[in-house]
């Protein structure tokens, strides 16, 4: 099963790339009247699944008006991750327990303002 980390981000990648023509209206060099922005190249966005870190390729838009549904600016972890702490908050788990806990299970540390903010989501 050590294949599925690049898989996921091989189909991600590519399910980026084409909602990124649709919202420019023309395909990867392509010129065309129809064309309404230009990419600026790609940036690295590593992220935190339970398979692993992933890093996938996100589109750099010159105007910024774009940026992938796949992903969630500023988020580096998965949504289901986020839910969970949500759900320990609001059963009533500490804002330093639920730092533990995430601590314990992703190797990372977390601040408590990251648990009220994945709370209120």
């Amino acid at each position: 099963m050590d294949f599925l980390p690049e898989l996921v981000c091989i189909l991600i990648n590519a399910a980026t790339q084409i909602e990124r023509e649709k919202h420019f209206g023309a395909g990867h060099y392509e010129r065309s009247p129809e064309r309404h922005g230009h990419a600026n190249g790609l940036r690295s966005k590593t992220v935190k699944t339970r398979l692993g870190e992933i890093t996938f390729d996100v589109t750099q838009v010159r105007d910024g008006s774009f940026y992938p549904d796949a992903f969630e600016k500023g988020l580096r972890s998965e949504r289901a991750l986020t839910l969970t702490l949500a759900e320990m908050y609001v059963q009533g788990v500490s804002t330093r327990r639920v730092q533990r806990v995430i601590e314990q299970m992703c190797g990372t540390a977390i601040s408590s303002s990251q648990v009220s903010r994945a709370a209120a989501q």
